[in-house]
């Protein structure tokens, strides 16, 4: 019965592949100050959230077709030559599931130094996530909590985060993964002292990526988080010690400045992905700042559509964008049909619209929502994430690669 699920997903995104027709894209040419017109971000960092996207959706190959030594897989692990597998980690099922690998990048086009890089994978059943998180309240829990520790780690530091509180199944799923995954980081980091640690998630792997870092900061690893379609994590008191650690420009922290800045936490989001904005602010929680904004609904974005944000909640990005309350209509709708007992909501087998969906889930969605496009608005960073097959999701297939330029003393461009 899995089988046949699975297999009539993967028709109906060939089927998505077929009937989506490909725009043009021209070259856009840096400015001197390395970006372009429409957008503050740089071409360089728009440049390495992009590769992050692939090299986070290479980790839905755990618990799948998986990936081995020295780096190969059914998805993009190709595209990465430089790329050493330090071991792969998956800690169970349900809400403190976490999964995914950690590499070696012993290329030097990243400020000369190689990188450590742990990929936490998100979930495949995206229709479910947004039912737990939209109708699950959780537990809250002290942060940080004195776990049993049992890392090698010596001395650590003590931290104090005031009136902190975070999302159980986030907190239970790093802490079932944390004893796994020190270790490596402090061989790799023995054996390789110039190399920095990258932290990358999608969906609640980016949840688990959050309370990594900010355990790898205390720790003096000095990491970079990049995360797609983060949740919300915990209270205002853990997203103020988040700014602070990180010192992103924020309204609640004086550290950060007002400057608009990326640092070293990078929270992408999606105009249409309904995922950052849960669990929802009515229960306590909130978002933190570092939030860089994709505003084109459909792929493939370019610079001009992604954006640096202010603080924590900038209205001119995702907490702004109308999709939010599309999403939380659609919410309502699913509570209902769940306290009726119809059953759990899956994933549509096939695209359609409103319509279909309605006869589906008996919903009463309004028809100019296309609820399947907000589905996959989850999955569209930069690239379609989520499914371990050769190049990436079949929608991808057709799509160009982007350019960035292969000579430094030419201004880079960005071609699709």
């Amino acid at each position: 019965m899995r089988l046949y699920s699975i297999v009539i997903i993967l028709l109906s995104l060939v089927s998505t592949t077929i009937c989506t027709p490909l725009t043009e894209q021209r070259p856009l040419q840096a400015s001197q100050d390395g970006t372009s017109n429409g957008s503050n971000l740089s071409i360089k960092l728009f440049a390495e959230l992009e590769e992050f996207s692939r090299i986070v959706d290479i980790s839905y190959c755990v618990g799948m077709t998986g990936i081995s030594k020295p780096f190969r897989c059914s998805s993009r692990c190709d595209d990465f030559p430089e790329f050493e597998l330090v071991d792969t980690f998956n800690t169970g099922p349900l809400m403190s599931d976490s999964c995914g690998y950690i590499a070696l990048d012993h290329s030097t086009k990243h400020q000369g130094k190689g990188r450590i890089i742990v990929a936490f994978r998100g979930t495949y059943s995206i229709a479910n996530t947004i039912v737990d998180l939209s109708t699950v309240p959780q537990e809250y829990l002290p942060y940080p909590d004195d776990p049993e520790n049992q890392t090698t780690v010596a001395d650590k530091p003590k931290a104090k985060c005031n009136n902190c509180t975070v999302h159980t199944g986030f907190w239970n799923s790093w802490q079932n993964t944390r004893a796994f995954i020190l270790p490596h980081i402090e061989a790799a980091r023995s054996n390789h002292p110039n190399y920095q640690l990258h932290l990358v998630g999608h969906s609640l792997g980016g949840a688990v990526a959050a309370l990594a870092g900010l355990e790898f900061e205390t720790l003096g690893f000095n990491p970079t988080i990049t995360t797609f379609g983060e949740p919300r994590v915990g209270n205002s008191g853990l997203r103020d010690w988040i700014d602070l650690t990180f010192s992103l420009p924020s309204e609640h922290n004086t550290k950060g400045g007002h400057e608009l800045k990326a640092g070293r936490y990078r929270r992408i989001t999606h105009i249409d992905d309904p995922v950052p904005l849960l669990p929802l602010q009515e229960w306590g929680y909130r978002s933190h700042a570092g939030e860089v904004y994709i505003s084109k609904p459909s792929l493939q974005p370019a610079l001009p559509d992604v954006h640096l944000c202010f603080g924590d909640e900038d209205v001119d990005c995702l907490a702004g964008a109308e999709a939010g309350e599309s999403w939380f209509n659609v919410v309502a709708d699913i509570r209902e049909v769940l306290a009726e007992g119809s059953g759990v909501v899956t994933m549509p087998g096939s695209v359609g619209d409103a319509e279909m969906l309605r006869k589906r889930w008996g919903l009463p969605i309004p028809a100019r929502y296309k609820i399947w496009q907000l589905f996959f608005a989850h999955r569209d960073y930069f690239w379609r994430l989520g499914l371990c097959v050769p190049g990436g999701d079949p929608l991808d297939w057709g799509r160009n690669r982007y350019d960035f330029g292969d000579d430094e003393d030419k201004p880079p461009k960005l071609e699709l």
